[in-house]
């Protein structure tokens, strides 16, 4: 738990730095394949060729090509067309994939977990609910293919972990993650991208480092690590707690428009549903 609130709090910061530095300015493409090496250069090397099988490999892989590859190419576009708070806003649904994309993979239903998302996903509206604009349709389906993306990432991460027959050392093997999204990120770019808006200021690259290293490289071990030692809805929830931190951190350095008591009692609500999920689980294992 401790680590899913450590990253809400480091990750609070890159909507505000990708919306008042990137968007529209650098590349997104560049911006996604920047983002990806670096963090994948950051676990490289430690990865060790034979902690899993071939198949372990490739499923790594393969999930960091979704959750992190085309994730960030859905999230980095959202940009175009929508603004920070509005970006925030249409991440509301993300609980409610991972509660039942979950459920899917491990072949359960649990309505509990969806009811906990639901609450959440009831406190992210009340947060940000407001008009929106012209290219509503268009940024709210890209932020749903980011949500899906991300939410497949995570359970999927704890379906393979399961899958491990001894303990395995996950910083030697999460470099497998990183290269799965390389995978697509060089391509999208080389085939899709812009080279006449690469970054042109220190502070755009400053920030493209930070994301890299920092916030991807760092930022989705860890989120990951701690996916495993929490419940799927209390996961769910956590995924909606970067809403209000974001938000502040958007006030705080921006200055920006915030309605104080919308954030107090969406934040309340989201805070009450993690507790609820976090009291059932605890419960259940007997703590």
């Amino acid at each position: 738990m401790s680590q899913l609130l450590a990253v809400t709090v480091l990750w609070a910061f890159s909507f505000s730095l990708i919306g008042e530095y990137l968007a529209g300015s650098v590349d997104s493409y560049f911006a996604v394949f920047t983002r990806v090496l670096l963090a994948a250069l950051v676990f490289l090397p430690f990865l060790k060729l034979s902690e899993l099988t071939h198949r372990q490999k490739l499923m790594l892989a393969g999930l960091g090509a979704v959750q992190l590859g085309l994730m960030y190419i859905f999230f980095y576009h959202s940009f175009l067309y929508l603004s920070v708070p509005e970006v925030l806003l249409f991440t509301i649904i993300t609980p409610l994939y991972v509660a039942m994309l979950n459920d899917a993979l491990f072949r359960r239903f649990t309505p509990f977990h969806l009811l906990c998302a639901c609450i959440a996903m009831a406190g992210a509206a009340i947060i940000r609910f407001q008009g929106v604009s012209t290219n509503f349709w268009t940024g709210f389906f890209i932020v749903q293919g980011a949500n899906i993306c991300f939410a497949l990432g995570q359970v999927g991460y704890r379906k393979l972990t399961s899958t491990f027959e001894t303990p395995v050392p996950h910083y030697r093997v999460f470099g497998w993650f990183y290269l799965g999204a390389l995978a697509v990120a060089l391509p999208a770019f080389l085939l899709f991208g812009d080279s006449s808006k690469l970054p042109g200021t220190t502070m755009q690259w400053s920030v493209l480092v930070w994301l890299g290293v920092i916030a991807s490289g760092v930022g989705y071990y860890v989120w990951n690590q701690g996916a495993l030692k929490v419940s799927a809805g209390t996961l769910a929830i956590m995924n909606n707690a970067l809403i209000p931190a974001g938000l502040l951190v958007n006030l705080l350095l921006w200055q920006k428009d915030t309605d104080f008591a919308r954030l107090a009692l969406g934040g309340s609500i989201i805070a009450g549903a993690l507790w609820l999920s976090q009291h059932r689980s605890n419960k259940k294992s007997g703590h």
